[in-house]
């Protein structure tokens, strides 16, 4: 079922429906899922096995290291089918940090097209070691070389407030307007809007 992609979760939830004495833990389970996978890889790193399955299943993919080392820093990869998607709506790109996703502490850029329906579609993804202003200039750059046209660029770029990355878009894609995620700008004005309630209702009283 692990090499079937089913969640953990239904895993113990058919093991226990198809034996009702099957004393099994979620714990145990993940400790079987992680003896399983790296049965798999066999003498590889787990860097080594990501590199393989990329090649295996074809897909796109660069890395870069550490300067004056052999250590990755960055990894940035998609699908075949997600860069033809791309080609073909390419105005509207958001793109978003996800924090604390691996073990390594590294965060996962998702970067995300729209279609023409609105309907959205996973352009790629990127693992950096920093977010700095570099590390997203390299990812724009390969991002830019997936559309290969000079005249196909985005034209609308969505991200929050991480001041590296508008600034590696107005680099990167100089025509592209940068605009605010709506869902982040909430998620900030939310607290400071609450103090400011809390606080004029106090000067009320």
């Amino acid at each position: 079922m692990t090499k079937s992609l089913v969640k953990p979760s239904n895993i113990l939830l058919t093991l226990k429906q198809n034996n009702e004495d099957n004393v099994t833990t979620i714990k145990q389970l993940y400790n079987a899922r992680y003896t399983y996978k790296r049965s798999l890889r066999g003498s590889r790193t787990e860097l080594q096995q990501l590199m393989m399955l990329l090649e295996c299943d074809n897909y796109i993919h660069w890395s870069r290291c550490h300067e004056y080392s052999e250590v990755v820093s960055d990894i940035f990869w998609t699908h075949p089918d997600s860069v033809k998607l791309l080609k073909a709506f390419s105005i509207v790109v958001l793109m978003d940090n996800t924090y604390k996703t691996n073990k390594y502490r590294l965060s996962l850029l998702e970067i995300v097209g729209v279609t023409s329906t609105g309907l959205t579609f996973s352009v790629a993804f990127v693992l950096l070691s920093t977010e700095r202003e570099n590390n997203f200039i390299w990812t724009l750059q390969r991002l830019k070389g997936l559309l290969f046209r000079g005249d196909v660029y985005p034209q609308v770029i969505v991200s929050d407030r991480d001041l590296a990355l508008m600034n590696a878009i107005s680099v990167g894609f100089p025509e592209a307007t940068n605009i605010l995620c709506r869902f982040h700008m909430n998620k900030m004005l939310k607290p400071n809007v609450k103090c400011s309630l809390i606080l004029g209702r106090h000067e009320t009283l």
